[in-house]
């Protein structure tokens, strides 16, 4: 075998094998042993993955808690298509009225809850333990001005708050969908909406109309200060009692609202076709008062504050508790909704999932902004949050230039949530998303003379750092393929069962010769073998799960990065060593002293301590080591 630093080079261009699927370049590097051979799980991760995938799957997945999941987030639009006959929703007619075009990006393209229930399978194979699904509940088919058109293909124009989607499959489709789920041990996050509903709402002023805030446009006067009179004795949104909202009954204090003839009853519940419910104040800036009360690019805001909308949405959410039994919510758009919405929304739904006998339902909230998200588990007393933080670090070192100590400032800040290390524990952290593009893509522009073998190589060390450190590694859907979309939703949407979108087709995949014009659910990929092999190397190790992470070495520059991670039982060291540099290094790191002798998990390692409290790693350009201690007597 060649040694680590031989195997490592850069060249200009990356050969391929005529006919393979995975480019010459893209081989495993020897500093992962593990994967050596692997023909689902093999090598010298050993006993340890070999039976981890047992305990995940076989024991009582109720029983597990947050953080001891890795999370798969999908799409299923752009997954898997189980059932050609629900392609156009029940609809007939052109894209315009089913919203259904394969060959665009904007349009539904055919996957369902089928599709996906029959890929269950794989994402055991790739180490999943639960998969939080976007939205699917009934869309908005198509929407948009002239020439705007798009459809709900992602879930997020919602009508019927209700009932599956009929592009997605029925009812009877997620139950079957959770209940396969179940029996393979895997738990179902729902994706759910709160801060608004499908573009319904019109103004008579206008059509985007620029947002008007309660200063100009108080609750008491129609169309600003020198309006008529209306909603006498209204004290405002921040007075919360039924008593108060009643006197709120005119919704023309900043433009006059109305629902077109042919949408006046399309929301379900039916209580949601009332604009009194709304803020009706015109289009966010997303900064500022406008942030809680504007249209999120035109989609109806829910006025969150008015104790009916409460109450509609804990009844609305807490049905499908009941009625599925889902382990998790993942809730979109949080940071736009009112703190103490979600103040006195998630006790309910806590109190609902215990009575169903759900102990360890995971609630975690989108606030896209690193520096706002440990607030919201203090105001907003959000139990987690997506740790869009964690991303920035990994864009910022792997993906970028910046020195490892990038990780120390990120970790010093766990301090700041609500509950500290523990609730750090629990965020959901994640390389990429279908809002923001996949990491693979931030490689590629932040390095473009990068070679394919060291993009692959950069990606499968963000890999490394999100499969080991503390929170819940979140893996979206086709990262394991290698697929590579850009900055904006759209364009990183990718098909997985086989695309007619050109311009997915078009877009080089990491580790792989293939493309999205056929489906992609590869096991031999280099990228499914090194996550398949992470995962299950981590929900084998408790110390990677539920143990305390400790800093032992970062620098200013790309270089070495190393923490250790420690049994919450047994108090075991593991160390996890990285190097984000294209340079080989060799350092001692510390280590507790009565660790003394050391067995590779991944990558590899000294067998002894050099010195009582000191270990020398030595990594190759973007290499990586899991470090086991086996401790003194």
């Amino acid at each position: 075998m060649k040694t680590p630093s031989a195997f490592f080079k850069f060249p200009s261009s990356s050969p391929r094998r005529r006919g393979s699927r995975v480019a010459k370049g893209s081989a495993l590097p020897p500093w992962i042993p593990a994967f050596a051979g692997m023909t689902g799980v093999c090598g010298k991760l050993g006993a340890l993955t070999f039976l981890a995938a047992t305990p995940a799957a076989a024991q009582d997945y109720r029983a597990r808690l947050p953080q001891d999941e890795v999370i798969y987030f999908v799409l299923p639009d752009r997954f898997a298509n189980g059932d050609p006959s629900n392609d156009r929703g029940g609809l007939t007619g052109d894209r315009g009225t089913t919203g259904f075009d394969p060959a665009d990006a904007r349009y539904y393209h055919g996957g369902d809850l089928k599709g996906l229930t029959s890929k269950l399978p794989y994402l055991q194979k790739l180490g999943i333990t639960a998969f939080w699904v976007a939205p699917i509940f009934v869309n908005k088919p198509v929407q948009g001005g002239p020439g705007q058109q798009s459809a709900g293909y992602h879930g997020y124009w919602i009508t019927d708050f209700t009932h599956v989607d009929p592009h997605f499959g029925t009812d009877a489709d997620f139950a079957a969908l959770v209940a396969a789920a179940h029996a393979k041990g895997m738990k179902v996050y729902m994706d759910i909406v709160v801060n608004h509903t499908a573009d319904v709402i019109q103004y008579r002023e206008c059509g985007a109309c620029a947002y008007r805030g309660r200063a100009d446009y108080p609750y008491q006067r129609r169309g600003g200060v020198n309006g008529a009179p209306i909603n006498p004795g209204f004290a405002g949104d921040d007075v919360g009692t039924a008593a108060n909202f009643a006197r709120l009954t005119d919704p023309s204090y900043a433009y006059t609202p109305f629902v077109p003839e042919g949408e006046k009853a399309i929301k379900h519940p039916a209580w949601l076709n009332d604009p009194i419910y709304y803020h009706n104040r015109g289009d966010s800036t997303f900064a500022g008062e406008s942030s809680l009360m504007g249209d999120f690019v035109g989609l109806d805001d829910l006025m969150t504050e008015h104790p009916r909308v409460l109450a509609g949405m804990i009844q609305i959410y807490g049905s499908w508790i009941d009625r599925f039994r889902i382990d998790g919510f993942r809730i979109d758009t949080a940071r736009h909704v009112n703190p103490e919405f979600w103040a006195a929304f998630v006790p309910p739904m806590l109190e609902r999932a215990h009575a169903k006998g759900i102990p360890n339902f995971h609630i975690f909230g989108e606030v896209a902004d690193p520096a706002a998200q440990a607030a919201h588990t203090i105001t907003a007393k959000l139990p987690s949050v997506l740790d869009f933080a964690f991303r920035q670090a990994l864009l910022d070192s792997v993906a970028g230039t910046r020195g490892t100590d990038v990780f120390e400032k990120l970790f010093d800040g766990d301090v700041l949530y609500a509950q500290g290390a523990d609730t750090a524990a629990i965020l959901p952290t994640f390389s990429g998303n279908h809002d923001n593009g996949r990491f693979a893509f931030f490689v590629r522009k932040a390095f473009p003379q990068a070679s394919e073998a060291e993009v692959l190589q950069r990606v499968l060390l963000s890999n490394a750092l999100l499969l080991t450190l503390r929170g819940v590694p979140t893996i979206y859907a086709g990262d394991e393929q290698g697929f590579a979309g850009g900055s904006n939703d759209v364009d990183a949407r990718e098909d997985q069962f086989g695309s007619k979108v050109a311009q997915y087709n078009a877009r080089k995949l990491v580790g792989s010769d293939a493309t999205t014009a056929t489906p992609r659910f590869d096991e031999a990929n280099p990228l499914f073998r090194e996550i398949a092999a992470l995962a299950r190397l981590r929900t084998a190790t408790p110390a990677l799960t539920r143990g305390r992470q400790l800093l032992r070495a970062r620098e200013d520059k790309p270089g070495l990065l190393a923490f250790s991670r420690f049994d919450p039982v047994t108090g075991g060291e593991v160390l996890l060593a990285f190097n984000t540099s294209t340079e080989p290094l060799t350092r001692q790191v510390q280590v507790e002293v009565k660790s003394v002798n050391f067995r590779s998990l991944a990558g590899r390692c000294a067998p002894r301590a050099s010195a009582p409290g000191s270990l020398t790693i030595t990594l190759p350009p973007l290499g990586y080591a899991v470090c086991a201690a086996e401790t003194s007597k």
